[in-house]
């Protein structure tokens, strides 16, 4: 009897401990997160989805992926979604549009662009100069990728519009096809796309835009003001997971940073993707914290003024918050 009685005292236990945790599952807070591509650029994001860290922060992360800045920041806007991972002149741009609730960056997650400059024919010895008489396969106009590109360009003394024909009017998402059926001598991809062209022959990496153009908010969670404001705990522990991911895909190897992402990159080899990872890691591609500095935006709004982007320039304070990326890098 004494051994039923406590058998009986363990299973209600048991099962106590399993309603709470079915509980607290279900009470986790839902947060809609729409990123602008699917990209090992983000790698620290999908550390933070595969590690649990926003679980542990009580929150139940939804991503999406929304091709296009302008897309991604139409659902933010329509409240499609909650937070929107994208480059963060769309905040600018929205601004200048008149926005009644303002977008606000709150944590950056890469601090360099992220395309490569590759090359259809092996190169030994590159030289900018190569580019002038090309034909330049570049990105949209008017989007980070394009702009610093350009930037780049000019820094060497290649005027885009001048020194070489530039192709900008094909989708982002054909950019890589329209290139491997012949268009263009030079194209500007992003990894793991990039890595993949060189594996198959299809074009070589011979420079680096991330290097070039210096450190700037490539890419930053943002939200609209109203939901900082209204959701300020829920935004705090969505950065606090973000820079616990971000410290550890800078402590760990590649390899394992490419295993812990691959899911999210299912039809991409596990060498392939801690190739990708190695070489962002190595040029600072990925921020440490989530803080974005003034001078990072300063840079960001000279290389849209740069590309003739921006019609007027906006105050730091104005569209970035840096109260819950400062908590959490304390």
């Amino acid at each position: 009897m004494r051994w039923f009685k406590r058998s009986l005292f363990f299973s209600v236990i048991a099962v106590l401990l399993l309603s709470l945790a079915a509980c607290n599952k279900h009470e986790l807070e839902k947060v809609k997160v729409g990123e602008v591509t699917r990209s090992i650029f983000y790698a620290p994001q999908y550390v933070a989805l595969e590690k649990g860290f926003f679980e542990d922060e009580g929150l139940s992360v939804e991503l999406q992926t929304i091709a296009g800045g302008d897309k991604t920041m139409t659902a933010l806007l329509s409240d499609g979604i909650d937070i929107a991972l994208v480059g963060s002149e769309t905040s600018i741009y929205v601004t200048l549009q008149g926005a009644n609730d303002p977008i606000q960056n709150f944590a950056q997650l890469t601090q360099t662009d992220g395309t490569f400059l590759v090359a259809r024919d092996k190169i030994d010895n590159f030289s900018w100069d190569l580019l002038k008489g090309s034909t330049f396969l570049g990105q949209r106009k008017g989007g980070m990728p394009q702009m610093a590109g350009e930037f780049v360009l000019k820094k060497h003394g290649i005027d885009p519009t001048q020194d070489l024909t530039l192709i900008q009017n094909i989708d982002f998402a054909n950019i890589a096809t329209a290139f491997a059926s012949g268009t263009g001598d030079f194209v500007q991809l992003f990894e793991p796309t990039a890595s993949v062209f060189e594996k198959e022959g299809k074009g070589y990496i011979v420079a680096s835009f991330g290097t070039e153009s210096g450190h700037l908010p490539y890419t930053s969670f943002m939200a609209k003001s109203s939901y900082l404001k209204d959701e300020s705990k829920t935004v705090q522990g969505f950065t606090n997971a973000l820079k616990r991911a971000q410290d550890f895909v800078q402590k760990e190897s590649a390899a394992e940073v490419a295993k812990i992402i691959q899911p999210y990159f299912e039809n991409v080899d596990v060498d392939l993707i801690e190739t990708v990872v190695e070489r962002y890691k190595s040029q600072g591609s990925y921020a440490t914290d989530p803080i974005l500095e003034k001078g990072e935006w300063d840079n960001l709004q000279t290389i849209m003024e740069e590309a003739g982007e921006l019609p007027q320039r906006v105050d730091y304070e104005e569209l970035v918050n840096t109260t819950f990326a400062k908590k959490a890098a304390e």
